[in-house]
């Protein structure tokens, strides 16, 4: 199932409580997408947050793989998971009149 998780800043946190955590989140990152959970990773263009394509079998799951990343262990951050299906509307070209 594809997922979509975008992230939320938890904490009123300063950049300075990042930065130190930031080698091993894109580590943790790296891990994920060579796994082929992380398919796709983005930062917004209007504001510094991530947002993820994920494959998994359900939000549950994806759950579970976000809390491993050390930013979401130490409260930094956090992801609304969104799960996605295919768009059905091009079956509507195809229809009879």
């Amino acid at each position: 199932m594809k997922i979509l998780a975008i992230e939320k800043d938890l904490a009123d946190a300063e950049d300075e409580e990042f930065r130190p955590h930031l080698k091993e989140e894109a580590f943790r990152v790296w891990e994920l997408y060579q796994a082929g959970v992380i398919r796709e990773i983005y930062f917004r263009q209007d504001q510094n947050s991530a947002v993820l394509m994920l494959e998994c079998r359900d939000t549950a799951e994806a759950g579970e793989i976000l809390a491993t990343l050390p930013l979401v262990k130490r409260g930094l951050i956090a992801f609304d998971i969104i799960p996605l299906r295919a768009y059905p509307g091009f079956t509507r070209l195809f229809a009879e009149a």
